[in-house]
């Protein structure tokens, strides 16, 4: 059933890499094997597992914001899917049943079961293999700006599972179902008729019908005339009988339209928007019962159908809400789990320092959880970090980004001039005519100036995809951040275009490598640039030709000296280690490449270099020095009038005077020949 499809993945030049890597994998998922991506891996598996996995279950979808999250749950919902009807198929073949269906013709015998008849858990329904799947989609976004967010919780799982099967059997379920029974021993009969309902119904119907058949009779007897008082006793017979029997069935009709028209989410709704409900006795309670409701017709229609079911519910954008709503949400997910058979798979899709620091700082888990992390993993079950995105799923990402844009490219390249003849000969004036020239002479030069912009705008998007260039492994495994690279790079072209005229100067290839740049590493490239700023103004400018990395290099102890105040700031930034190699060795740009690249660089925030100048600017300054005693300079002009030498002071060795204490905190600057630079 099961085969072994090796996958071949092109070796980067990031640290060396399996040439050949071996995955498990189903047959439909390997037949396409060049378009299968380290993700696929993933999901295919933790798919598998939780279609095997034993419920309820909660999976910590543990991955940073915008980490293809959503593309994620998509791929795990359509795989689930797939193993599903899998299951069936196989499970179909070696069994005589076949599932009922609940939708078309076959309702009213679902509402027949839902009536008289009362379902028997089963050792053949407990061996059962095919399932299948309800996904349900919680976003906490919506709810993050009130107080009912965990009710929000709740009452979505409500909804999708009224949604998917209809209000109307749901409702005679809560009138008139009951509890599935289990058995001791082997038993193949799955239901069981509920005599007391079809005696109770039997009942009332002999009742209305007598009620009824003797009121036809007093009717009857008026017109013929017999005596009045047999025919009034009839009638009040008659009137009772009917009037018993048609309110207990008119009972039941209103309370099944009661449960139609109101649903489990307008009255937990409704318990939520009274006053002090958090306060009110048994309120966790109700909330409960609607619970367990919402479970005994699950596993009716398990049975009923002959599959399991499994609702999966995906919440997401939880890390976006209040502390204390996380704790609701955190706590209503515990009150859905505490049935030991809810068929429920919760998939928490969360960034977990996040989520650990709002259950810190809740006012309401002080000393419950004190440790974020702790409290967590109470709650998870099946922990699943998403990886780091591999080779092949980045270089998909980016080609899809690329793919995506509407830049207008192929209609600037393929666009066509307009003829001018015509335009020429309605002139009929030399100057108009002139004008008709000059103009259409603009648009032509404009024209081809679009399609060479455009043609540089591909090849520079290309670089970012292309398997043989070292570019993509300096992009962010972020979806956010590869979109936002992707459309900053034709403004950069179209701005070097305006720059250089003859298309000139630094390359598609380093534009977009310089985009990349200012977006992984914007703080240290700011510094960069501020030092090369202020060694310009101090007249001290390295040459055109030295790197942009030398320039880093040579300051980068200061910038470690001013962590503290540039924190915020240095937490932008991304891996220190790939920033060397990338301005060090893939990408070495010059002092000139980086002063015509920044008059077009648009991602770069420039408040950053502004304030690492003013900070540059404070640390300079010199404190004023206190005036010194005349007793202690005596001893030092003595020695200062004496110019004949001496041993040697202390702590300096001989031939060599001590340095300046204004030398020692200024830095020299090379570009000066050692002379200390000028501060403001």
């Amino acid at each position: 059933m099961h085969q072994h499809y090796t996958v071949h993945f092109a070796k980067g030049a990031l640290p060396p890499r399996i040439a050949t890597e071996r995955y498990f994998l189903d047959p439909e998922l390997g037949h396409r094997k060049d378009i299968l991506t380290e993700d696929d891996v993933y999901c295919s598996c933790l798919a598998k597992t939780l279609c095997h996995v034993p419920v309820p279950v909660t999976v910590g979808f543990y991955a940073p914001f915008g980490c293809r999250l959503h593309m994620m749950l998509d791929k795990i919902t359509a795989l689930m899917q797939q193993e599903a009807a899998q299951r069936e198929a196989e499970e179909l073949e070696h069994v005589q049943w076949r599932p009922r269906p609940v939708q078309g013709w076959a309702f009213p015998k679902l509402l027949w079961y839902l009536v008289f008849l009362r379902p028997i858990i089963t050792e053949v329904h407990l061996r059962r293999k095919n399932v299948k799947f309800l996904f349900i989609r919680f976003s906490a976004w919506q709810y993050a700006g009130t107080d009912k967010l965990w009710a929000g919780l709740v009452t979505t799982l409500c909804e999708g599972i009224r949604h998917q099967y209809g209000a109307l059997p749901f409702s005679v379920y809560s009138v008139l179902g009951t509890k599935a029974a289990t058995t001791q021993g082997f038993r193949q009969r799955e239901w069981q008729c509920r005599h007391r309902v079809c005696l109770a119904l039997l009942a009332l119907l002999a009742v209305l019908s007598l009620g009824v058949g003797l009121l036809y009779l007093s009717v009857g007897a008026r017109s013929l005339s017999h005596r009045a008082t047999n025919s009034s006793l009839l009638r009040v017979f008659g009137g009772a009988a009917t009037t018993l029997s048609g309110s207990g069935l008119l009972m039941a009709v209103y309370s099944v339209g009661k449960h139609l028209f109101v649903s489990q989410r307008k009255k937990i709704e409704r318990l939520v928007s009274r006053e002090k409900f958090g306060s009110q006795l048994g309120f966790m309670c109700e909330v409960k019962k609607e619970v367990e409701l919402l479970t005994d017709f699950l596993c009716f229609l398990e049975i009923y159908q002959r599959r399991r079911l499994r609702v999966v519910l995906e919440v997401t954008g939880l890390d976006t809400c209040y502390p204390e709503r996380v704790v609701g949400v955190l706590n209503a997910i515990n009150t859905l789990l505490s049935d030991s058979h809810a068929p429920f798979i919760f998939i928490l899709v969360v960034d977990p320092s996040i989520l650990a620091a709002c259950l810190e700082s809740a006012g309401s888990m002080k000393g419950t959880a004190d440790n974020g992390y702790l409290f967590l993993n109470r709650t998870v079950t099946l922990p699943f970090s998403v990886p780091i995105m591999g080779r092949r799923t980045k270089l998909q990402f980016l080609h899809d980004a690329v793919q995506s844009r509407d830049d207008l490219l192929y209609r600037e390249m393929t666009r066509k001039l307009r003829p001018l003849g015509g335009a020429g000969a309605r002139g009929g004036e030399g100057a108009q005519l002139l004008e008709v020239q000059t103009q259409a002479g603009g648009e032509r030069e404009q024209s081809r100036i679009d399609a060479e912009a455009a043609r540089r705008i591909r090849e520079a998007l290309f670089c970012l995809h292309d398997e043989r260039d070292c570019l993509y492994e300096y992009v962010p495994d972020n979806v956010v951040s590869m979109r936002r690279i992707v459309n900053t790079v034709p403004i950069t072209v179209r701005l070097l275009q305006q720059q250089q005229g003859d298309f000139g100067g630094p390359s598609p290839r380093q534009a977009v490598a310089w985009v990349v740049l200012a977006n992984q590493w914007p703080c240290r490239l700011s510094w960069a640039l501020q030092c090369l700023e202020d060694r310009q103004q101090a007249g001290g400018a390295p040459e055109a030709r030295a790197r942009l990395w030398d320039v880093f290099s040579d300051h980068s102890r200061e910038l470690h000296t001013m962590t503290k105040p540039l924190q915020n700031v240095l937490d932008l930034d991304g891996d220190p280690e790939l920033f060397e190699r990338f301005l060090g060795a893939d990408f070495p740009f010059t002092v000139a490449e980086a002063q015509s690249l920044l008059r077009c660089t648009v991602n770069l925030d420039h408040s950053i270099r502004r304030r690492m100048g003013l900070i540059r600017a404070v640390s300079a300054l010199k404190p004023p020095s206190p005036p010194k005693s005349p007793a202690r300079d005596s001893p030092h002009a003595a020695n200062g009038a004496n110019h004949a030498p001496g041993p040697a002071r202390a702590g300096h060795p001989a031939g060599h005077s001590p340095v300046h204490a204004s030398e020692a905190h200024h830095p020299r600057d090379w570009a000066q020949g050692g002379k200390p630079r000028p501060m403001a």
